[in-house]
């Protein structure tokens, strides 16, 4: 057990749980460092935090804290230098007419059984694929912070939904889910552009897309969205080419 001796962290305790095995590297053993009391962690303090490293996954906030291992890493986009390239200005025309509505973070059974899809389709085997009312309901809808629900449609079709944490400079892209079935769509895609559009929007300067991992693919897509900025050694610098080669 831990203490941060700067404000606003010092009422918070953070402890390191016992190891458990991997979920994105294979053979591997990970550890996390959990924030609490969790009743004390309001919007500000969460912001300071995932400035620092950290993400939540429902009312639990955490960062990796592997003893032999430091594969994840925390990283944004500084959307007043991203632009997008040929393949997500596709991506961006080819989805332009899908509407998207913020609703309150509450169960909505279309958006478990899109969700229980997506795990199906995009994670099978990996115990998501399983998860139920009660899991999925803590993952995503259970928040102390200032939490939003995006739902996308094309027509009455539900095709994407995001859940995004406004934080007092960005947003931080959650979780986000969606119609892996359509032939040639690029959804993933869109939806952290259209959240990059968000940020610039309400004059945030950062995006946070959680943990960048060089050997896992279903996290290392995040270096597409260049110029992406890591916290690396304690400090947010810009990543480059050779850090996308060697870190991991």
């Amino acid at each position: 057990m831990s203490r941060f001796q700067d404000l606003p962290f010092s009422l918070l305790q953070f402890y390191a749980t016992a190891p458990y095995e991997c979920s994105y590297l294979p053979d591997r053993v990970a550890r996390s460092q959990v924030a609490t009391p969790t009743h004390l962690i309001d919007n500000l303090i969460y912001s300071e935090l995932v400035r620092k490293g950290f993400r939540r996954s429902g009312i639990y906030t955490y960062r990796p804290w592997c003893d032999q291992c430091k594969a994840c890493i925390p990283v944004r986009i500084a959307v007043d230098k991203f632009v997008t390239d040929r393949s997500q200005r596709r991506a961006w025309n080819a989805h332009s007419n899908l509407s998207a509505v913020e609703l309150p973070l509450k169960f909505h059974e279309e958006h478990y059984a899109l969700y229980r899809r997506y795990q199906n389709v995009r994670h099978a085997g990996g115990g998501m694929d399983q998860d139920n009312h009660d899991q999925y309901v803590h993952f995503l809808l259970e928040s102390q912070v200032d939490t939003r629900l995006i739902e996308f449609r094309e027509g009455d079709a539900l095709r994407m939904v995001s859940i995004i944490d406004c934080l007092a400079d960005g947003l931080s892209s959650v979780y986000t889910f969606y119609d892996s079935e359509v032939e040639g769509a690029s959804f993933g895609t869109y939806g952290i552009l259209w959240q990059i559009s968000a940020c610039r929007q309400i004059g945030r300067p950062y995006l946070y897309l959680g943990y960048w991992i060089r050997d896992c693919a279903k996290m290392n897509y995040k270096q597409r969205f260049a110029p992406l900025e890591g916290f690396i050694d304690g400090q947010w610098r810009a990543m480059n080419s050779a850090d996308f080669r060697f870190l991991g």
